[in-house]
């Protein structure tokens, strides 16, 4: 599972599992991330993941749950696995819950205190029926850091979470330890579908092969996660699974608990990405274009010929150019921001290649500077 396959695909299907040439990387984009399920939690787009079995199910992850206000008559859910050390906040793509990494945050603990966060609108989490721009979900962060007590903790993301953890750095640099973006420094401004090139490119590219067979199987909460496991290359948490779908009377999976209007409440108006006030030490490690045909899958892109091979390159050449000006752009603002690319990762990387990411996000807060003695106010 260190390399998941999904082809390159359409826009629109690549909302869903955007990779390079053996995997579009994704990373956060309007049009593409805006929606996101990514990496393909795609039919059934908006949902996040939280809920209750119809049966005795109890969540395995040795975490406790508290509930954060950040406004009047808004709540957010704040999952806690405890550890030493350093304070951690983990934040989750569009969609999501903090049970997505109830497997990930016990393999952190030995260097930390970890937190999770569900942004509003998702699981437990209230669903007002504003806050959903960048700013108000930044704070909605900071509120909660506060609330906890927080001492310059580094704050982790995932996809649009890059949106929080930009607002964070430009606005509380002074009160942060560190930003780790995992695959979450798309601009959605400067968006591949909007690209000429990548356009150009993208008409020319051969026909994939036919889609993997995989059941669609909802009849348990465990039968859900295989089937999705199977289609997408990834495995959710059970309990993040339970967090986003209701469970029928008979055990089955049900509808989204999150209504399709949150995630495009989250999706629009995003502003170009600026990094420039931010002074604390910053990681991305990102998805990127995978030049190695010889990685493709059978539901992938078919290289029948030099023309097929020329095309897949070239589409791949401005996927990357576009995914470069991102990280040029991070870099004009943080200079000393540690930029690592791991080509054919996917969206989840972090799921995906863990022990690489675990491996640079431990030499990453080992090098960051103690936390000041004085708390948040």
């Amino acid at each position: 599972m260190s390399r998941p396959a999904v082809p390159l695909r359409s826009p629109a299907a690549r909302a869903a599992q955007p990779k390079p040439l053996t995997g579009l990387p994704h990373a956060a984009i309007a049009a593409v991330l805006g929606m996101l399920a990514l990496l393909g939690l795609i039919f059934l787009a908006a949902a996040t993941l939280h809920g209750q079995a119809a049966t005795a199910w109890t969540d395995p992850s040795p975490h406790q749950v508290r509930f954060v206000d950040v406004a009047p008559g808004v709540k957010l859910e704040v999952l806690d696995w405890g550890g030493t050390g350093r304070d951690v906040v983990l934040l989750t793509g569009s969609g999501h819950t903090a049970h997505v990494y109830d497997e990930f945050a016990l393999k952190l603990k030995d260097c930390c205190h970890v937190y999770g966060v569900t942004r509003r609108g998702y699981g437990a989490s209230s669903q007002p029926t504003e806050g959903y721009d960048e700013p108000s979900l930044g704070r909605d962060v900071w509120t909660v850091i506060g609330t906890l007590h927080l001492r310059s903790p580094v704050v982790i993301g995932h996809s649009m979470a890059g949106a929080e953890l930009t607002d964070l750095g430009m606005k509380h640099s002074d009160r942060l330890g560190g930003l780790v973006y995992l695959d979450a420094i798309g601009d959605s401004t400067d968006d591949p579908p909007d690209d000429p090139a990548w356009k150009a490119a993208q008409g020319k590219l051969p026909p994939a092969g036919p889609p993997k067979t995989c059941p669609r199987d909802r009849s348990s909460f465990a039968a859900f996660r295989a089937s999705l496991q199977c289609q997408h290359g990834i495995a959710l948490p059970e309990a993040e699974l339970r967090a986003g779908f209701e469970a029928a009377a008979d055990g089955s999976v049900g509808s989204a608990r999150s209504p399709g209007w949150v995630s495009r409440a989250i999706g629009t108006g995003r502003p170009p990405r600026d990094y420039s006030k931010i002074t604390v030490p910053v990681l991305a490690i990102s998805d990127a274009v995978d030049f190695d045909l010889s990685h493709l899958k059978p539901e992938q892109f078919q290289v029948r010929n030099d023309d097929d091979r020329a095309a897949l390159i070239a589409f791949g050449t401005a996927t990357q150019a576009v995914f470069d000006r991102w990280k040029a752009n991070l870099k004009r603002g943080v200079p000393n921001a540690k930029i690592i690319d791991m080509p054919g990762a996917t969206h989840y990387l972090w799921m995906t290649r863990e022990a690489d990411v675990l491996r640079e996000i431990h030499a990453f807060i080992a090098g960051v500077s103690r936390p000041a003695d004085a708390g948040i106010e």
